[in-house]
């Protein structure tokens, strides 16, 4: 299915640039990508596995990503002023981020989806279980965490190799890019040029570093989410990498502890990324997730 817009998504009213995959009529799985992320970063391929496992799959453009509303306009994030728990200027929270979401499902006309969120996807697939329990058939959080102190935090040394200063041509987004995911996943043999192809498009479709900001402020106001976490009555699967230096895999191990009954998947050998060797095992374990999920929600 071709790339689609859908017009006066939720509560603000936005635009979502999503593609659908598969059978309508199987259990529609909503994909959510973390934070400077787009729906690309879900590559094609393991869409289809998905879709291979009787699964139908929507994935999207969160808000200030790809091609979905940017907010050009909104305040530059202060990080500095975060904290002393000032959050000013953070332009919108998890819960709008969560209401998008559900938003686009009201357009597809989708009572209730199986969500499926990567890192800052992960926060928000948790946030849309715990405010909208009725549109959420599971939940599967990966790369992810609860948002408590002192858990899922990132290894800084990881950032300070990186340089300072953002890209500013296509050229330098892409070397910079492939350099961020090499220090942050788990390489596999021709990393390289499918990374510099994916960030090619991704610039292509709509680059924005201070939409990146916004959405990292999103994540450090939003604060902990572990009580609420552990009043859910969902299917849930936890998903984390080992080798996780962008959300430790305590962040993981936290979210399946608070999530009654939450299963915990950790990949040993991976970073914060979905390496391509391991994607017929994650569509194999999220498939039959899903499936079961579907007998014990019906």
């Amino acid at each position: 299915m071709p790339e689609l817009t859908a017009r006066n998504v939720g509560l603000s009213g936005i635009e979502i640039a999503y593609e659908c995959f598969g059978d309508p009529g199987a259990p529609p799985v909503l994909l959510i990508m973390g934070a400077g992320a787009q729906m690309i970063n879900w590559p094609e391929e393991f869409c289809q596995a998905l879709v291979d496992r009787g699964l139908h799959v929507i994935r999207f453009d969160t808000r200030d990503s790809g091609r979905s509303t940017h907010f050009p306009d909104a305040p530059v994030p202060n990080f500095a002023a975060a904290p002393a728990g000032d959050f000013s200027t953070a332009s919108y929270t998890l819960s709008d981020l969560a209401a998008d979401a559900v938003g686009l499902l009201d357009a597809l006309g989708i009572t209730g989806a199986h969500l499926v969120g990567s890192s800052m996807g992960g926060m928000i697939a948790q946030m849309i279980a715990i405010e909208y329990p009725e549109r959420t058939r599971s939940l599967t959080s990966m790369m992810s965490t609860t948002g408590e102190r002192g858990v899922g935090e990132a290894d800084f040394s990881l950032f300070a190799e990186l340089g300072c200063g953002e890209p500013q041509d296509r050229e330098d987004f892409i070397e910079w890019q492939v350099c961020a995911l090499r220090l942050a996943a788990s390489p596999s043999p021709g990393f390289a040029v499918a990374a510099a192809e994916r960030a090619g498009r991704v610039f292509d479709r709509g680059y924005d570093a201070l939409g990146i900001q916004r959405q990292g402020l999103v994540v450090v106001a939003t604060g902990d989410r572990t009580e609420r976490l552990r009043a859910l009555r969902v299917p849930a699967l936890v998903v984390h990498g080992a080798d996780d230096l962008v959300r430790d895999v305590s962040g993981g191990r936290a979210t399946a502890a608070a999530v009654p009954g939450a299963d915990l998947l950790i990949l040993e050998g991976t970073g914060h990324s979905l390496p391509r060797e391991l994607w017929p095992e994650l569509a194999d374990r999220i498939g039959e997730f899903i499936h079961h999920a579907e007998t014990v929600t019906a």
